[in-house]
């Protein structure tokens, strides 16, 4: 059932109260010589910081107050049930490998969902001072240039296209041939870019992304943004994608399907 306008209203005051809270306790520790990241990944590197947790938990204490009885599910601190139907999916910095490394392509994921996926997110770039946001009508970028709406590219072709992923390897090694197979029909190809790759197809910077082992709260805010500036998320097969795993992000229908063409053949092939 479609939420009521004024409940719309208070959850993007909701979004916007937690970016706000979570954007000083992540400036707190960048680019800081103090900074330490411990290692949480059982097999590759995958760090956390004190601003990760501290971010978070700042959320969490704003939720605690503002929406007691909503769901969340954060990076960092797991799930906490709730019995609105409503649950918040928070990734308090998105890109810490990023952050560590003193680049501004990190990001605050916000997003809250109920049981058929997200509703409405943003993603905040707190160093930049940027926040794309999506969802119940909205569409819309602010930032040091001011406020823009978003919108991704209405027509595009593979051949011109720019296409970004976080690693080169992407997932697997099927995962990654599949993605280099996209890659080579492209125009150009970027890597290292985290959240801020969604939040570019979201403002028509860029054609497509594609990614593979994600989790939920890795994916649920850009798929709000990115649809509501008139792209589309997917897994690699055509489906749902707020539950992680693949997601093949597109400006517009026509790359969506150049691209799905081509990472079915590779997987399948």
């Amino acid at each position: 059932m479609p939420l009521d306008t004024t409940l719309q209203a208070e959850l993007i005051r909701v979004a916007n109260l937690l970016a706000d809270a979570a954007r000083p306790e992540t400036l707190l520790h960048f680019r800081t010589f103090a900074l330490v990241a411990d290692d949480k990944g059982d097999q590759a590197f995958d760090p956390v910081t004190i601003a990760d947790r501290a971010a978070e938990q700042a959320m969490r204490k704003l939720l605690a107050v503002e929406r007691p009885n909503d769901g969340i599910l954060g990076e960092e601190f797991g799930e906490t049930p709730g019995t609105s139907g409503l649950t918040w999916v928070l990734d308090p910095i998105d890109g810490t490998r990023g952050y560590i490394s003193g680049t501004p392509t990190w990001g605050v994921l916000i997003s809250v969902a109920d049981e058929t996926g997200p509703l409405f997110g943003l993603i905040d770039q707190p160093y930049i001072g940027e926040r794309f946001v999506g969802g119940f009508g909205r569409a819309e970028v602010t930032g040091p240039m001011g406020a823009h709406p978003l919108q991704c590219i209405a027509q595009s072709k593979l051949s011109d296209a720019t296409v970004l992923t976080t690693f080169p390897e992407v997932g697997t090694a099927d995962e990654g041939r599949a993605f280099h197979a996209v890659a080579r029909q492209a125009k150009l190809t970027r890597y290292g870019m985290d959240c801020y790759a969604y939040a570019l197809l979201a403002a028509g910077q860029v054609d497509l992304v594609i990614e593979a082992g994600l989790n939920a709260y890795d994916i649920q805010a850009p798929i709000s943004v990115i649809q509501a500036a008139g792209g589309i998320v997917t897994d690699w097969d055509g489906g749902p994608a707020h539950h992680g795993g693949r997601a093949l992000a597109a400006a517009n229908p026509d790359i969506h399907a150049e691209a799905m063409a081509i990472l079915q053949e590779s997987l399948n092939g």
